[in-house]
């Protein structure tokens, strides 16, 4: 059933759907994924602590509160908290996704559920019930209309995200069905992000996940307080697919069916580089070839010795992340490198890996890698899977004429092939480095996060 033709909105199926899930003990995955996403986003706030973007985001805010920005000692409104670090863990473009969407669930939901939390003394239960209410809806509602969002010029993170976190606030707050569904109504019309930022590699897009986390908490807030919404926000003809899909077709189903019963949050994945997420499968085919390169296979190779370098890719992420081709052979800064395939390939080969130093105003200029990815095209693969699947392929051609070639059918640290629990905490204990975070500050908050859901949440001792 689609549009207005449905009996009820699907805000109020969504609301019931959180209310008939409220009583039910939540799966041990899910559970699991949501204490990963405490650890990883919390890492990457860390990481990102000292950033200029950060220390802008957090001077630009000027009301302060009782609500805590992770690493920082001055305390905020729980709007200042959400927007600080959903920025924040954004920023290296190094959080979690899911694939099938893509956006970025955990960087909007997890800062606007701490801070509801802090705010409003939210139990660990229904701070577990929230997380895992508001990732499911935005990673669900990516999949209505796949592609379309990005195409229309928006980011799925920043509009969905918006959704997303107005959800998952909500259910962690017991709004009643009806506030639930104006919250729904009211981030639809506070949600925005474009992507222009591809023209320059400029910041807006690290702001995209705060920006959608204040904007649900303020929207539960106001639908709390007597402020209606449009129940039909979603479906509307007015509604939010129409705004920012461009369609009045959607798959409604994907988002409501199941809702609370089945948990597709649970494959969340976690991101083992800090660039694009469909860039990753072609860095791990340019690390293995780089391995042959080194004399894996008897015989060094120079990275001169490269005569081209040719990758199949999918139509649907030509736009962001090759094209226009010579500025991603040439990225502009350190964030534009983070969107383009020639310049995550290259680094690769010529390094062996892929840290954060790659994308380090510094590194974007090294001549080895710039001489590189200007080596580096593409070719339209039409039966690539995307974006059911996030694919890589690089086949590399020497001089002499050999050619060494490698694919990858799937997203490392997706589904197919998850990371663990100890690589997730060894990815945020690097990142607590970065950051200046000691040790023992580390394994604070790694007990913080194995409890959070089984009481209140302290985060005062992380300020500073």
């Amino acid at each position: 059933m689609s549009g207005n033709a449905r009996a009820v909105p699907i805000a109020l199926e969504l609301a019931a759907a959180v209310t008939r899930a409220r009583g039910k003990p939540l799966t041990a995955p899910l559970r699991e994924t949501c204490e990963r996403l405490l650890v990883d986003i919390a890492g990457l706030c860390v990481a990102a602590r000292n950033a200029p973007y950060v220390r802008a985001a957090l001077e630009s805010w000027e009301a302060g509160g009782d609500a805590t920005a992770i690493g920082h000692a001055r305390a905020l409104d729980a709007a200042g908290a959400a927007f600080v670090n959903g920025t924040a863990a954004h920023g290296e473009d190094y959080d979690d996704t899911f694939e099938g969407g893509p956006v970025h669930a955990g960087a909007v939901v997890v800062p606007a559920l701490l801070a509801a939390a802090e705010r409003h003394h939210v139990a660990g239960p229904d701070l577990l019930l929230g997380l895992a209410v508001g990732i499911e809806l935005t990673c669900r509602a990516s999949l209505v209309a796949p592609k379309k969002i990005h195409q229309a010029g928006f980011h799925p993170t920043a509009v969905l995200g918006a959704m997303g976190a107005a959800a998952g606030v909500a259910a962690a707050v017991g709004a009643s069905e009806a506030e639930f569904a104006s919250a729904q109504g009211i981030a639809g019309s506070m949600a925005a992000g474009i992507i222009e930022y591809l023209a320059e590699g400029t910041s807006t897009k690290r702001m995209h996940p705060g920006w959608a986390a204040q904007a649900g908490l303020r929207a539960v807030a106001l639908a709390r307080a007597g402020f209606d919404g449009p129940r039909t926000v979603w479906e509307g003809a007015h509604g939010f697919l129409h705004a920012f899909a461009r369609t009045a077709d959607g798959d409604w189903a994907k988002l409501v069916d199941g809702f609370g019963e089945r948990w597709v949050a649970e494959t969340i994945a976690f991101k083992p580089y800090a660039c694009g997420t469909m860039i990753h499968p072609y860095i791990d085919c340019a690390r293995r070839i780089a391995g042959v390169l080194r004399g894996a296979e008897g015989k060094k190779r120079e990275i001169e010795d490269i005569a081209s370098i040719e990758c199949d890719t999918a139509e649907g992420i030509v736009h962001r992340l090759w094209e226009p081709l010579a500025m991603k052979r040439r990225p502009p800064n350190a964030y534009a490198a983070k969107f383009s395939v020639p310049y995550g390939v290259a680094w690769a080969l010529v390094h062996g890996n892929v840290g954060l130093d790659a994308y380090e105003d510094r590194s974007v200029a090294h001549p080895r890698v710039a001489a590189l990815a200007a080596k580096v095209s593409y070719r339209v693969d039409p039966a690539n899977p995307y974006p059911a699947e996030y694919t890589g392929h690089v086949k590399v051609r020497l001089a002499d004429g050999t050619v060494l070639e490698e694919r990858q059918p799937h997203l490392r640290g997706g589904h197919h092939e998850p990371l663990s629990r100890a690589d997730i905490e060894e990815k945020f204990r690097a990142n607590c480095a970065v950051g200046g975070w000691s040790e023992p500050r580390a394994a604070q908050w790694l007990a913080l996060a194995r409890r959070a859901f089984d009481g209140p949440i302290d985060l005062k001792p992380f300020r500073g």
